[in-house]
């Protein structure tokens, strides 16, 4: 009986220390110092972003697989009598590349590009979120409340199918950050940044 006991608590620390070394080995993304900033016509959302790659994921993209990350943000107006009413969703894609050719990697949105020597380099760009026009100044009311949110990801959904159905089953693929959301209150020319929420 004493020897069961022992083995089953040998058991359930060993498996504590299994799944405790998965998480570590996972990707992880950390949002840092998200601010809205009204300019002109419109809200501009900054953040920082702490990425961290596993080598997974360091391997698959110098071996030429394609990684799409999309940031997403999110406003929404708090309502006591019914669902909260959503003002605005935006999400951006960025796609990171390996080209063995030239030896470079690459960091493209939208019809933008740009090039890097190293991984470390594109990471660095891929985590500074600067100057993204998210809100025009009218759709919000001035000394009016709201939720706002932000969170990025791998996104999975963008690889080939193959990759899909490898990365839903392992979790070093797994490379997200929660949703950051915080408190803001649209004030001509004051930034709102995240508080602790």
């Amino acid at each position: 009986m004493r020897c069961c006991g022992k083995f089953l608590r040998s058991l359930s620390c060993g498996i504590a220390l299994l799944l405790a070394s998965l998480v570590a080995l996972a990707g992880e993304v950390e949002i840092r110092n998200p601010q809205l900033v009204v300019e002109e016509d419109a809200y501009i959302l900054s953040a920082d972003f702490s990425i961290d790659f596993n080598a997974r994921l360091e391997e698959a993209v110098t071996k030429g697989v394609v990684l799409y990350f999309l940031t997403e943000f999110e406003l929404t107006r708090p309502r006591w009598y019914w669902l909260d009413e959503k003002v605005v969703s935006r999400s951006q894609t960025f796609r990171l590349s390996y080209h063995a050719l030239t030896r470079q990697y690459r960091l493209s949105t939208g019809a933008l590009h740009q090039s890097f020597e190293t991984l470390g380099e594109t990471l660095r760009m891929l985590s500074r979120l600067r100057n993204w026009n998210v809100l025009e100044r009218n759709a919000v009311k001035p000394e009016q409340t709201y939720l706002a949110g932000l969170r990025v990801r791998l996104d999975l959904s963008q690889m080939p199918k193959t990759f899909q159905v490898t990365a839903i089953a392992n979790r070093d693929w797994n490379l997200a950050s929660d949703w950051v959301r915080w408190n803001f209150v649209p004030e001509d020319g004051k930034a709102a940044t995240a508080d602790s929420r």
